[in-house]
């Protein structure tokens, strides 16, 4: 464990308008250098100002996060995560930048709300922030499952739930996640909303199970993380990874499905809802 002490490393940005701010930074810097003509630095300038100040404002704008998970953030920030999987303790490279963060929390746990779910399933829970901000909203009998494949890290987060009133609402699934799927199909469960944040090249086959396999209730919610992923997507074929392939794969599979209606949400690294019709 890294000491709680040291100051957690800066968060890289992975989300579109981060790193949009971070090239506009360094234009700036570049036009500085160069003494391009006032009426363009001041345009240069005031983008800059734009694009940076949303993020901040949204923070300030949005309800606090709980005591909770502020520390399960906090800590989070603070493990060092590529001396444990050099240590061989992951079973892959995670990173701070993995978690979910106030914003997209509190949206999930205001859809929580909005939906009046019961049962949440969650493909992919990294420490926790996500599952233990949606496990707030739901009521004293609902329950969440969540599928995590490296014990590491969902030792990690069953710590932090033990800090939380809400968090025995929460039970940990360790194994692959389309394992856990199709285990939960076999036994014939059924959830109102599942938030899908685990393998990108796999999101394909998580819907598939989660649609053919009813283990969506009809009318049921799926709010999937990352289908912007750093603007690779809409990018050309050559920029995007293979991660940046398989999410525009996935958003145009959900476009295509008639079984479904969505949006997708400029919200962090892009957030898409989809509705079960």
């Amino acid at each position: 464990m890294t000491n709680l002490l040291q100051s957690p490393p800066t968060p890289r940005p992975v989300t579109p308008l981060g790193i949009l701010v971070q090239q506009l930074e360094g234009i700036v810097e570049m036009a500085e250098q160069e003494k391009v003509p006032a009426s363009l630095m001041a345009s240069l300038q005031q983008a800059l100002a734009l694009a940076a100040g949303i993020d901040p404002y949204l923070e300030e704008c949005a309800t606090p996060e709980s005591p909770a998970l502020a520390a399960l953030a906090q800590k989070t920030a603070r493990e060092d995560w590529s001396k444990l999987f050099s240590d061989e303790e992951t079973v892959r490279q995670l990173e701070q930048e993995m978690l979910s963060g106030h914003i997209e929390g509190q949206t999930l746990k205001l859809f929580v709300y909005m939906t009046k779910a019961k049962r949440i399933l969650e493909v992919g829970m990294f420490t926790g922030y996500s599952a233990l901000a949606m496990a707030e909203a739901l009521p004293e009998d609902g329950d969440l499952v969540a599928c995590e494949v490296d014990q590491y890290v969902a030792d990690f987060a069953r710590a932090c739930f033990e800090a939380s009133p809400h968090g025995s609402k929460i039970k940990v699934e360790v194994a692959p996640a389309l394992e856990t799927l199709e285990k939960l199909a076999d036994a014939q469960e059924s959830f109102d909303l599942v938030f899908i944040d685990a393998d990108k090249k796999e999101y394909v086959d998580y819907l598939k199970v989660l649609l053919d396999r009813d283990v969506l209730t009809p009318g049921g919610f799926i709010c999937v993380d990352n289908t912007l992923l750093q603007g690779q997507p809409y990018l050309p074929p050559e920029q995007q990874t293979a991660n940046g392939s398989a999410i525009a794969k996935f958003n145009q599979f959900v476009a295509d499905d008639p079984r479904v209606e969505q949006v997708l949400l400029p919200l962090r690294d892009g957030l898409t809802i989809i509705r079960r019709t």
